[in-house]
């Protein structure tokens, strides 16, 4: 709710992300693992992440990420070219170190895939990146880096959870202005399958 209210959305960085495999590399070579944590450090201060997932109607990101079904998901206009998808693999990736020592677009494609690649048991999250450059805006007081809601990333849609309180008329003090351009849904658990679906019945929200 106060992000929708700031109309923004926090900047998550590379030390934070919940899985601690993000931007290891396949090998046993103790040296270019250094280099490669060390480009890992680099990425942590330079490199911001949004994350967001093609759709909203699987149980288990409702569980781990929306409180166990009582939040609520934010569902956004990007344009294509501006999401990085992410490649879900059994194996690590293979390190390139001559891109390692190289600068250029070369050297930054070869890092994002590593970074946008995880573990095959991640899937069911079908996840696609938006990486945000932290050298061009300044932290807020508590270190934390934000991305404004615009035009590329525009807010179109509200999930209320199905164990969620919140009301249409809460929802729409906080959008403002913007009320009248974002739709908003109950969701409920499916009668029939392990999926999440709208809720219909408009009487029950």
């Amino acid at each position: 709710m106060d992000d929708i209210k700031k109309r923004h959305l926090k900047v998550a960085r590379v030390h934070d992300l919940n899985d601690p495999f993000e931007f290891e590399v396949a090998t046993a070579d103790r040296g270019v693992r250094r280099a490669f944590r060390a480009v890992k450090d680099w990425l942590h201060e330079s490199i911001g992440i949004l994350c967001f997932s093609r759709d909203w109607n699987d149980p288990v990101q409702w569980a781990h990420y929306a409180d166990r079904h009582r939040g609520i998901c934010l569902g956004f206009d990007i344009p294509r070219e501006q999401l990085d998808t992410v490649i879900y693999s059994e194996t690590l990736t293979e390190p390139s170190e001559a891109l390692l020592q190289e600068a250029g677009n070369d050297r930054w494609e070869h890092f994002k895939q590593i970074i946008s690649t995880k573990y095959i048991h991640w899937q069911y999250e079908k996840e696609e990146r938006v990486y945000v450059d932290l050298r061009r805006e300044e932290p807020d007081k508590d270190g934390h880096h934000f991305t404004d809601f615009s035009d590329e990333i525009s807010l179109k849609e509200i999930i209320v959870g199905h164990r969620s309180t919140l009301t249409r008329d809460e929802l729409k003090d906080a959008l403002g202005d913007l009320a009248s351009q974002v739709s908003l849904c109950k969701a409920r658990l499916a009668f029939k399958s392990y999926t999440v679906v709208p809720q219909l019945n408009q009487s029950l929200w």
